[in-house]
């Protein structure tokens, strides 16, 4: 069955080796890549996807290209994308792990990574300004987009994704214009996905809480699982919202009485500006952090730390999709979803431009910097008045960075 899907796969491979941005600048491409080059989707079943991801805890980029696969071809496509999607990423940052003490992460941001920032500006631009054609199209979607903006950038929190979602599609319920046109037939609801969910989560606690008071060993390995598991579970807001609970977890929490925590700021913060540098999830950086906690223990034990790190952060969304994606499915041809839909999807692109804008603003800190504005418009141009693929774009920008500072 997946061999039809080969050359989705073969697209799916080539975007995790240059999706570079976070998952603003993902979005952009996917744009790009899914809907225009390759029309595996609409605009409107990106958006769609898109607001249904920031509703759920985890990493939304990823969780998004796996709903493309969903659509595509079930199951099976979207676990093979997914493990596509983080492979680059993931070996990337496990290997800084065991390459930390010979990396200088800022000097590679600055050097070959200079352009990637700006040009993530430009793809975010880009979809933001594709989606606005579809979703903001009367005087309330254009107030609700921008509410959505000025909360985004006002209320620094990542609980405001959920509740500018929800706002909005109350809001878009205010009107009893609007009824479903069409119904599709019912997916079937996969409970053992939720039933999976909750009984992961009950027994990663126990075995932690076990490891921890009998001093297991190797008790570690236990720990790092749940953690990892529990913030897959509870995270929203993307990479800042994560960075925060790791500093806590294995930073600023001892690991036991008059002992010493897992790893120092300086490590975490290196592998977060790491993985800034690198296409793919934000999320991957929990590769380099269970690398780093579990390096004491020996090679193999590190190797181990970054599988079994990765696997329990992506794993909790990976079961909420499979079992709330049907149910999602299944309501929105319900009269209030329907209305709600109109209002979410503008929300999403308020979201997305004030993404945009935050990135902005990141990057011309401490100092405002005009060649960055030249960067942004120069890859806004190229995907909106060329047809040149989006890999060749980022590949272009990382020649160039190379270039001028090598």
């Amino acid at each position: 069955m997946l061999l039809r899907h080969i050359p989705f796969l073969k697209a799916v491979a080539l975007y995790s080796f240059t999706a570079f941005g976070g998952p603003q600048g993902h979005l952009g491409m996917m744009v790009k890549t899914f809907v225009q080059r390759r029309h595996d989707v609409t605009e409107e079943e990106l958006i769609d996807f898109n607001a249904f991801a920031n509703m759920l805890p985890g990493p939304s980029s990823t969780q998004t290209v796996m709903l493309i696969a969903l659509k595509r071809g079930g199951i099976p496509l979207a676990l093979v994308t997914l493990g596509l999607w983080i492979l680059p990423a993931f070996i990337i940052m496990s290997a800084c792990s065991f390459l930390l003490l010979y990396i200088d992460a800022k000097a590679l941001s600055k050097n070959l990574f200079s352009f990637i920032q700006p040009m993530s500006v430009g793809f975010v631009s880009y979809a933001a300004i594709r989606m606005m054609k579809t979703s903001v199209r009367h005087a309330a979607t254009w107030a609700i987009m921008v509410g959505s903006l000025a909360a985004t950038l006002i209320i620094r929190s990542p609980w405001v994704f959920p509740a500018v979602l929800i706002a909005a599609g109350s809001l878009s319920n205010i009107s009893n214009r609007r009824i479903p046109d069409r119904l599709e037939k019912p997916k079937p609801i996969r409970w053992l996905n939720l039933w999976l969910f909750a009984a992961l989560f009950i027994i990663a606690g126990l075995a932690s809480e076990l490891a921890r008071r009998g001093a297991w060993e190797h008790g570690r390995v236990f720990n790092l699982f749940e953690n990892f598991y529990r913030f897959g579970t509870i995270v929203f807001g993307g990479g800042q919202a994560l960075l925060a609970m790791m500093l806590y977890q294995f930073v600023n929490r001892p690991l036991s009485m008059g002992r010493s925590t897992w790893l120092s700021a300086e490590q975490l913060l290196t592998g977060y500006g790491l993985v800034q540098a690198v296409p793919g999830p934000v999320f991957s950086v929990c590769a380099f952090v269970g690398g780093m906690s579990m390096s004491a223990y020996g090679a193999g034990w590190q190797v181990a730390g970054c599988f079994i790190a990765t696997i329990a952060i992506f794993l909790p969304s990976t079961l909420l999709i499979f079992f709330l994606f049907p149910v999602y499915h299944n309501l929105r041809h319900h009269v209030i979803i329907f209305r709600a839909l109109e209002g979410i999807n503008a929300a999403v692109v308020g979201i997305i431009w004030a993404s945009g804008i935050v990135l902005l603003q990141t990057i011309s800190t401490p100092h405002f910097d005009w060649s960055n504005l030249v960067v942004i418009a120069i890859t806004f141009c190229l995907l909106q008045f060329t047809r040149i693929p989006a890999p060749f774009i980022v590949l272009g920008w990382l020649l160039l960075g190379w270039t001028v500072h090598f």
